[in-house]
């Protein structure tokens, strides 16, 4: 697709897009609409779909997910229907983009550029797009990792260390692949405190054992 801008500016607006879109705050929005309820005051204080959950219910939680998907998914797809100058591999505007997106989820301009989600399911939006083959592989050990660990967090975790894997055996791009070590590196520093209390069996679980509270 031709666009009626010169290439570098195309390229500045699907960045200040994809950070815009990446900055909105689904998860404090859907608390809000449901609960009248600020989740940053909530448990554990994060924006995401698993706090939300906890927080606000199933529905908010599954329409915060699907927004946080969205917000890495759809500027990434814009950006591989442009045409970019050939000097320029194919995927290194989509990977910007896609990198772009992640930050405005983690540093939302419309909270101060704080109090931003840990970035799975924006990370997870922006590779459904780039290699979807790698999201698959990421989410069946997210899976097996959640249900025998009982906790989100752990499935989380999992699937960010074998993501930049998934993305090498799926992909035959190098960028592709750069992009989801940095954003896996990332996603786990942002988890930093769960795997403190993971460590110290302190973790919320995703349902409670018999006889617990």
């Amino acid at each position: 697709m031709n666009t009626p801008f010169p290439p570098a500016a195309t390229v500045g607006i699907l960045m200040i897009g994809a950070y815009l879109l990446g900055s909105i705050p689904w998860g404090l929005i859907f608390t809000r609409w449901f609960t009248a309820q600020d989740i940053r005051k909530k448990g554990s204080g994060n924006i995401g779909a698993t706090n939300v959950r906890r927080t606000a219910g199933s529905l908010p939680a599954l329409l915060t997910l699907t927004g946080d998907i969205l917000k890495g998914a759809v500027p990434v797809y814009i950006a591989g229907f442009i045409r970019f100058p050939e000097t320029l591999p194919q995927a290194t505007i989509p990977a910007m983009v896609a990198l772009v997106a992640f930050l405005g989820h983690l540093y939302p301009i419309f909270l101060g550029f704080r109090d931003g989600g840990k970035g799975v399911a924006t990370a997870a939006g922006c590779f459904i797009v780039l290699c979807p083959q790698a999201v698959l592989i990421a989410l069946l050990v997210f899976l097996i990792t959640a249900l025998f660990s009982n906790h989100v967090s752990a499935g989380s975790l999992a699937a960010m260390l074998i993501l930049p894997l998934a993305v090498w055996i799926g992909s035959a791009s190098p960028m592709i692949v750069i992009l989801a070590a940095v954003i896996s590196v990332w996603v786990i520093e942002r988890h930093r405190d769960n795997i403190k209390r993971l460590r110290h069996g302190t973790e919320a679980r995703i349902w409670n054992r018999r006889g617990e509270k």
